[in-house]
């Protein structure tokens, strides 16, 4: 594989839970997800594990109403001294000034703790996430209520802000030599196309671009983007990301309307994340082989096109269809628990 990565159909976490107990989810997920644990966000817990809230520290003009659990943009008579203070950083790539504090992020810190006691229980990757500057500049609001997509001066610093904060994750990510795998979480291109969206297609794929060009040329991380609702896939692959993640308990029609894409996608050694236990729509109904039929129905959908099986098996990673933290605990474990076993069957059938 041109990522150094075969997958073959592992498993992992969106990011979100609904769980309140850090130690004991952290001991869960290393269980049951051995190859590719995910760093839970604990939005339950604490409002600032939001994935806006949690990325907001270290960017300029930006600041949390906490009775709101929600980032506006602050008037200030300092932005200048704001924003001179912000590109220093940035130049220097002080990634340390960058960094997601424990109380932002107390999944990260306990999984890579635990990780680090006993790395040889577990496999070469650390999944991660970092919300996308599309979804968080559209979640922020100036005093006039203008979002922050119509401000080129807060866009670029969004960008620029986020591309080094996920440069610190990687770091932090990568201990005992472990690969990190980060996600750009945009469920703000859900829809996207519509004539409410304040962006241009190509404005998207040049801001994410230039994220991941940055994390590219200074280590050696996987980056995805997952979006759960549907989505322009050709404008997500043009950015040159390796993985791409979406819904595929109820999107999948829509996704494998971009044929040509994909098939570009993959035998360039891209890779699926398959989203394909459902979160929003779980019924308790759900079984492994009910989800296997749906997987296959996309694998045959690929090998139709004429990509080889083993391209597309290598090129394949299982995971919800979203962040599990609206999810009732009881469904959260079970949806957990059915992915656990549906990556055990489907990597047996590649061997």
């Amino acid at each position: 594989m041109k990522q150094g990565f075969a997958f073959n159909f592992m498993a992992t976490g969106i990011g979100s839970v609904p769980f309140l107990d850090v130690d004991s989810t952290c001991h869960r997920i290393l269980k049951i997800f051995p190859d590719m644990p995910f760093w839970p966000q604990f939005v339950k817990r604490s409002h600032l594990e939001d994935m806006c809230l949690q990325a907001s520290q270290g960017l300029p003009l930006l600041e949390i109403n906490h009775d709101k659990k929600s980032i506006h943009i602050h008037a200030t008579g300092d932005q200048d001294r704001e924003l001179t203070s912000f590109y220093e950083h940035f130049i220097a790539e002080d990634t340390d000034y960058f960094a997601v504090g424990h109380e932002y992020a107390a999944g990260l810190y306990k999984l890579l703790e635990l990780i680090d006691k006993s790395p040889q229980r577990y496999g070469s990757l650390i999944k991660g996430q970092i919300v996308g500057p599309i979804t968080l500049a559209g979640s922020v609001k100036d005093p006039a209520g203008k979002s922050a997509l119509y401000n080129s001066e807060i866009m670029d610093t969004i960008v620029k802000g986020l591309a080094i904060k996920a440069l610190w994750l990687v770091k932090k990510m990568s201990i005992c030599n472990k690969r990190p795998v980060i996600f750009i979480d945009e469920p703000y291109l859900s829809g996207f196309g519509s004539a409410f969206t304040p962006v241009r297609r190509e404005e998207v794929v040049i801001f994410i671009r230039e994220i991941i060009d940055y994390l590219r040329s200074r280590s050696n991380a996987l980056i995805g983007i997952h979006c759960c609702g549907n989505s322009d896939w050709s404008m997500i692959i043009e950015t040159g990301v390796d993985i791409v993640s979406f819904d595929s308990f109820d999107y999948i029609d829509y996704f494998l309307l971009y044929r040509k894409e994909i098939v570009r996608f993959l035998e360039g050694c891209g890779t699926v994340a398959w989203g394909v236990a459902p979160t929003a729509s779980f019924s308790g109904k759900e079984t492994v082989s009910g989800l296997r039929i749906r997987l296959e129905k996309g694998l045959n959908r690929f090998c139709e096109w004429g990509v080889n099986r083993s391209t597309v098996a290598e090129g394949s990673i299982i995971t919800p269809a979203c962040g599990l933290g609206t999810v009732e605990p009881d469904n959260a474990e079970r949806i957990l628990e059915l992915l656990s076993s549906l990556s055990i069957v489907m990597s047996e059938l590649t061997l």
